[in-house]
């Protein structure tokens, strides 16, 4: 299927994830961050410009400065960190904003895409950053399961 987070987007969940489980309250250095996720330092820096104009991270500058969580790292959703790094991810161009389709009012197949589209966001929006490190602490290996159907998810 052609519908792909890009590595901006798989990079900027792992930084958020990486910064809830430091308590997400203390000012992390980018290079602490860089080093541990394996992403490349100019890479973190665009990420992080994009995650701190969309609100989502403090930044401090000098000593002592880095990058901390806005918020309660319970608050976040993977569809909000997604959405703040990729824009309006769509299974198809035909529900892209400002998307001008001829055959929008006698098109059978649309509302396939829409419920596919409203089914992905509503999936994303219902995983928190808290539910990705829950499933970590209980096995490493794991991260995967968040894949599977939320009722098959465990409980937090």
């Amino acid at each position: 299927m052609g519908f792909m987070v890009s590595t901006k987007g798989r990079y900027a969940l792992r930084v958020m994830l990486d910064l809830a489980e430091g308590g997400g309250e203390e000012y992390v250095p980018l290079k602490d961050i860089s080093d541990r996720q394996e992403i490349p330092h100019k890479y973190m820096e665009a990420i992080m410009s994009r995650l701190t104009k969309e609100g989502l991270v403090d930044a401090a500058h000098g000593k002592g400065g880095g990058y901390r969580l806005s918020r309660p790292a319970e608050t976040y959703t993977v569809g909000e960190i997604l959405t703040a790094t990729e824009g309006d991810m769509v299974p198809v161009a035909c529900l892209e904003g400002g998307f001008d389709c001829p055959r929008a009012d006698v098109c059978k197949t649309l509302p396939v895409w829409r419920r596919l589209d409203k089914m992905i966001g509503d999936y994303l929006d219902s995983v928190r950053l808290v539910d990705l490190m829950d499933d970590a602490e209980r096995d490493p290996r794991s991260l995967g399961r968040i894949l599977a159907e939320p009722s098959q998810r465990p409980s937090s």
